[in-house]
């Protein structure tokens, strides 16, 4: 038997052993079914089978083994494919290699039990060469991926500090024109467009400097106070529907509210959250803000009747640079007035005060995101 019959007789067993191995890639896994953890598996293994069969020259044997072939010839493979998938599930660069080795690992183990001694000791060594060639591979990816990711991090932290400064001078021109008697009346409206662009520049702004600050191993500073955390819910209420005339929004409050927390970071989080219900909720649909004191904490909630989130995309909704579509599609995209960044931010200002942010979704009751504090600060001081 050829090793390509081999895999095409013994696919099932292949494929459940490719799952098995996916569903240890932690957090991305977590929630996937088990036919997207096979996602284009079979498929994958079908297009190796043809190729060990086929004839084929030395200068594509050359080619194919650096993996430029397919990049070249702008295929949709399916293994190209496979990457897009997961990348949208959650999966970094060195999960999505280790499917392979894997993979490779797993087919040599299953083929080795059909070969004779004499085979088997060749196969050995082969073995053990792949290994060490793959041990190379994941030590070089590693390093590689976070230099990148650092120097990509880096970028975007010295980008946004400086973007800041343009950003004040329109701001304070867009002040000085405002003052009565600057401008004729007719072009105030202009004006007022200016101002709530500069405040949408600047929230982005903020956003990506947290998210770089978060990326460069430093953790979200806070510092908490003894507090009123209704005092809080009220203004962020206040401000987004200053912002936002054309929504309702509810505000319920019941309990001891009282609590030991950073002001500015969880009014950061309620706004994030009830800008994020804007942009998905239902148009004529109240959003609602509640909270509720309880013994040892404080939960809030913020509740829009919009469009369920995917299932597909409940795992990576609070994913950096990733927006949920307005389309009725599991997929996810980058929104145009947003970075993508709200909800991850969100999170970690939570999780820095030592609570917890989660999300429900259903058509029945709507998206409702879930702020718990601990009534005693339990989380990371400023650094």
């Amino acid at each position: 038997m050829t090793l390509a019959q081999f895999i095409n007789q013994n696919l099932d067993a292949i494929l459940a052993e490719w799952e098995a191995f996916a569903l240890t890639l932690q957090p991305a896994a977590e929630t996937m079914t088990a036919l997207a953890l096979r996602s284009h598996a079979r498929e994958i293994l079908q297009a190796m089978a043809r190729d060990i069969d086929a004839a084929q020259t030395d200068a594509q044997q050359d080619d194919k083994s650096k993996g430029w072939a397919p990049v070249l010839e702008g295929k949709e493979t399916a293994a190209a494919t496979h990457g897009a998938l997961r990348h949208l599930v959650g999966f970094d660069l060195i999960q999505l290699t280790s499917e392979y080795r894997a993979l490779r690992a797993s087919v040599i183990k299953l083929w080795r039990e059909h070969l004779s001694s004499q085979q088997d000791n060749v196969l050995t060594e082969m073995t053990r060469f792949n290994e060490a060639v793959d041990q190379a591979l994941a030590e070089s990816v590693v390093r590689y991926s976070n230099e990148v990711t650092r120097s990509r991090d880096t970028f975007l932290a010295i980008l946004g500090h400086d973007l800041r400064s343009p950003l004040s001078a329109v701001s304070m021109t867009a002040d000085y024109l405002a003052t009565r008697g600057k401008v004729d009346a007719s072009a105030l409206p202009a004006v007022v467009r200016i101002k709530k662009s500069v405040l949408t520049m600047s929230l982005m702004i903020r956003d990506l400097l947290e998210y770089t600050r978060t990326r460069l191993g430093k953790s979200m500073p806070v510092t908490p106070i003894a507090c009123d955390i209704g005092l809080i819910c009220e203004t962020a209420h206040d401000e987004v529907q200053a912002a936002h005339p054309e929504f309702v929004f509810d505000l319920e409050m019941r309990g001891d509210l009282r609590g030991q927390v950073d002001r500015g970071r969880l009014q950061q989080v309620l706004s994030n959250l009830l800008n994020n219900a804007v942009q998905h909720g239902a148009s004529g649909s109240p959003i609602t803000v509640r909270a509720e004191g309880h013994t040892a904490s404080v939960v809030l909630e913020v509740i829009n009747l919009g469009r369920p989130i995917p299932a597909a995309a409940m795992q990576v909704i609070f994913n950096p640079m990733v927006q949920l579509r307005d389309e009725n599609s599991p997929l996810i995209d980058s929104h145009p007035t947003s970075l993508g960044l709200g909800l991850f931010i969100a999170r970690d200002i939570v999780a820095a005060h030592g609570g917890e942010l989660r999300v429900e979704s259903s058509e029945a009751a709507g998206t409702v995101f879930t702020v718990e504090l601990p009534r005693i600060f339990r989380g990371r001081l400023k650094e």
